[in-house]
């Protein structure tokens, strides 16, 4: 079995200069230019790997940034777009997500032949994966269209969605229109490329406490998968926009991550256009930040925590140049003694009045980013409410963040007792140059409350605009139609319309040399603002998507 897909390996991301270090002939597999994954066997995995091992060499996990419901579309929520001479000729969307539904209509042309130049199926196993990477299997668009006129296209083909989100999102960018089923697609004569993410490995879920049942996706398959793409488009001497309906709450939420710096460098090179979810997390009550200015200079917080959560994580991010202390008590009121910040420490914390464990990562250097990082992990612990407080070791002002996971890794019945909204937008969201999307309603024009909140730890502005995001009609598997809700169909919808304005710049001939960036940049220009509020802002960003202006604006150059 291919390493990247033995759970008897970890996959640390490192940066390429290191792989004279690790290199033993067979354990490296290249992500980009800048980065690959070392694949280092372990026998027995622990919790302290994490600690023993940099927090930052672990890729951290993603979940589904939108709900697909199977709800029959309502006639006022179609899509609206200008009408123009722009529907994403010659533009290639990229979606790495859940797969797709190749068979679905929207999805052909009205021979019956397949828009989708190609599918990588990372969930394949014992197949022909494509040029260039190890594992999976390609399903190029001859081979698609050959199952199409098969009895058995499955035999053929058998890549599936059995999720529903890829092809939700994929079917907003794109989709070819059905008036019959109240459907549009934004770009719907855009080709798509198709990654299909095998879920993340049980050891990446056992070393950060996720439950083996939850749905998530690992960071490092992410890269590889906008590789692909971004790979597809290259040989085809074609624009692409990358829509990634996905996110996670670890990290310091300053776009200093590996996905997200990747995509920040994509997003300025030619004729490649990112557009990223903001995340739901803006309403679940899973951050918490405070700030303290006077002695005694420690804080106390806390955090109510649900029955059916049996293991979750915490990670505190401190600014510099904070040196934090904390402890912990039960529910009933046992505390444990206080642990400070070393440079490789990992402690189990037990009590005598309760069950259950704490895993403890008290790192003064985070080496990604030099800032300090507290992460907590528990295990079996039981429900009520815990105490943390945290203090300054040198006795100054400090202040910190603190985010639980995002998604379906912990349940709404986990919460911080004085939580905080803001600085809730997910990775990679909080990257630089990637155009971030936030979700509204269409049919009222407010915010969705779950959609995450600005500005990034560092103070970057986002999300960048808002977008429709509340119901929106959509594909689903078996040749269905539903709705989809959240910061992802945001995303989707927003990633069709930056493929028209590629079509304009690069397919029509305006310009040429276009970068993502741009395109973000004019998208942003021309969005609609309210007189009564000040832009930017952290919940809707520089205003509403206005397709109708930028493309009066495009068609009168």
């Amino acid at each position: 079995m291919e390493k990247i897909l033995d759970n008897r390996f970890y996959d640390f991301i490192i940066n390429n200069a290191l792989i004279p270090t690790y290199n033993t002939g067979d354990n490296i597999t290249p992500v980009n230019d800048l980065t690959s994954l070392v694949h280092i066997p372990k026998d027995q995995m622990e919790p302290c790997d994490l600690g023993k091992n940099s927090y930052h060499l672990f890729p951290a996990l993603f979940t589904l940034e939108s709900t697909v419901s199977c709800d029959e579309p309502d006639v006022k929520a179609l899509q609206e777009i200008q009408d123009t001479t722009m529907y994403g000729r010659g533009v290639l969307v990229g979606v790495v997500d859940t797969g797709i539904d190749y068979r679905h209509p929207v999805f052909t042309h009205n021979d019956r032949t397949t828009r989708i130049i190609s599918i990588w199926d990372q969930t394949q196993e014992g197949s022909v994966p494509p040029r260039g990477f190890t594992f999976g299997a390609e399903y190029t668009r001859e081979l698609i269209n050959f199952a199409l006129i098969s009895d058995q296209p499955l035999t053929l083909v058998p890549s599936v969605d059995t999720i529903g989100h890829g092809t939700a999102i994929a079917s907003i960018m794109a989709g070819r229109r059905d008036d019959a089923h109240n459907f549009a697609g934004i770009s719907p004569e855009a080709d798509l490329v198709v990654v299909k993410l095998k879920e993340a490995k049980a050891n990446l879920k056992e070393v950060f406490f996720v439950p083996q049942n939850a749905l998530c996706y690992q960071e490092s398959d992410i890269m590889l998968g906008i590789r692909y793409l971004t790979g597809v488009a290259s040989r085809l001497n074609r624009p692409i926009v990358i829509c990634l309906a996905l996110g996670s709450s670890q990290g310091g939420h300053d776009g200093r991550g590996p996905l997200s710096s990747y995509l920040d460098y994509l997003v300025q090179l030619p004729r490649t256009g990112v557009v990223v979810s903001a995340g739901n997390e803006g309403n679940n009550q899973r951050h918490y930040y405070n700030r303290t200015d006077i002695a005694p200079f420690y804080n106390s917080f806390q955090l109510s925590v649900g029955r059916i959560d049996q293991e979750f994580m915490m990670e505190i991010w401190p600014y510099i140049p904070s040196s934090l202390f904390i402890e912990i008590t039960t529910p009933t009121y046992e505390t444990s003694q206080i642990i400070n910040p070393t440079v490789e420490g990992c402690q189990r914390i037990t009590y005598q009045t309760v069950n259950g464990e704490i895993w403890v990562n008290n790192i003064l250097f985070e080496e990604e980013t030099g800032d300090q990082l507290i992460l907590l992990r528990f295990r079996n612990i039981p429900s009520g409410t815990w105490y943390f407080r945290v203090g300054s070791m040198t006795g100054e002002p400090f202040s910190f963040h603190c985010w639980l996971p995002s998604g379906n890794l912990i349940s709404n019945e986990t919460f911080f007792i004085n939580s905080d909204p803001n600085t809730t937008i997910t990775a990679a969201g909080d990257s630089a140059h990637p155009l971030t999307i936030t979700a509204y309603n269409q049919q009222t024009g407010e915010i969705l409350l779950e959609s995450g909140r600005g500005y990034t730890r560092l103070g970057i502005v986002k999300p960048d605009i808002g977008a429709p995001g509340y119901r929106i009609p959509c594909a689903i598997p078996e040749g269905r139609y539903g709705t989809i809700t959240g910061t992802g169909a945001a995303a989707a919808h927003t990633t069709g319309v930056a493929a028209t304005i590629m079509e304009w710049a690069y397919s029509k001939g305006n310009y040429t040399a276009v970068t993502g960036n741009q395109v973000n940049r004019l998208i942003i220009r021309e969005a609609a603002r309210d007189e009564n509020q000040t832009y930017p802002n952290n919940i809707w960003g520089y205003g509403k998507l206005d397709p109708s202006e930028m493309y009066k604006r495009l068609l009168s150059q």
